[in-house]
């Protein structure tokens, strides 16, 4: 009889900020790019409130911002 599991699979992602980006790499290598314009609350957001993120099925959660990143 073969083993299951029903948990998912994590996806790990990769977020970091520069010259007005943010990038998000996937586990797979591809990077995207989105203008932090997009985001004012990102674009205005403290080190320490865009370090607080994680992945969500659809993408990114900024916890202490309340703000969906969809990837």
């Amino acid at each position: 009889m073969p083993l299951t599991s029903t948990r998912k699979q994590e996806k790990k992602v990769k977020v970091t900020f520069a010259n007005g980006l943010l990038f998000v790499e996937k586990a797979d290598g591809k990077q995207q790019a989105f203008p932090l314009e997009w985001f004012p609350k990102l674009m205005n957001a403290t080190d320490e409130e865009r370090e607080d993120w994680e992945q969500t099925d659809k993408g990114i959660r900024f916890n202490k911002l309340d703000l969906k990143v969809d990837l």
